[in-house]
Formats: structure tokens, sequence, C-alpha cells
């Protein structure tokens, strides 16, 4: 397996900022259990259907990027639910590499700071 090439605990979560994140049977019945509740109340606290797909995350308001995931933990920038995370999450993002990982890492080297986050690369959908 290719090393990864980014580091996802240094990140500030741009990829749970997606205003889709799409959330598959499995994943929803694997969160349901994860906060031991039935799928149906998991169903309408957790999830709502938007742009085409049937179900996908709610979000919350963050400061860098306006809109995040509800699991996101925004003090700590991660996410809360990791082991109960839904696919698109597990599989993100589906290479070794991280396009907003590597233009992080070129912001942080030229700010000559490493927490600088950019919500100049972040583009609404």
């Amino acid at each position: 397996m290719p090393r990864k090439k980014y580091d996802c605990l240094k990140c500030p979560g741009y990829c749970c900022s997606y205003p889709v994140i799409e959330v598959k049977d499995r994943d929803a019945a694997r969160i349901a259990k994860h906060f031991d509740m039935p799928l149906a109340k998991a169903e309408k606290k957790f999830f709502k259907s938007s742009h085409g797909y049937s179900r996908v995350m709610r979000r919350k308001k963050d400061k860098y990027y306006g809109r995040i995931c509800q699991f996101f933990d925004t003090e700590e920038r991660r996410c809360t639910i990791y082991q109960a995370r839904p696919w698109a999450c597990r599989d993100f993002p589906g290479k070794d590499n991280c396009g907003y990982w590597d233009f992080l890492a070129f912001e942080r080297n030229a700010q000559e700071d490493e927490t600088y986050v950019s919500t100049t690369y972040h583009i609404e959908r």
C-alpha cells in the first residue's frame, strides 16, 4: 500500500466541510449503533436528504469554513465519531495524497506558521 503523503491530524478538517457527505445504509446503521439508538431515530437526528442524495450528514456552523459536519469538534478540529464515520470519510481522498493538504502545507511553509489555516481554498458548493 502506498504511504500517505498527508497528515489528517494536522489538518483543520477541510474535507469535513464539504456540503455533501453521503451516508450509505451501512454507514447510517453503524452511526446509529455508535450512539446506541434505533436507526429511525438516528435518521431524523443526524441525516437529511440534499443535493439529490437521499441521505447526507447534517452540518453545523464553523469559524473557518462556514459550515462543517455536525460530528466535527470545531475546537479540537477532529472527528468525534472517527470509528463510526461513513465510507466517504474513510475513503477520502482515495489516493496517497490530499490536494488540500498539499495546499495547506505550502501555505504554512510560506507563512512560516505551522498552525496557519487558509480559508481561501474552500469553495462553497
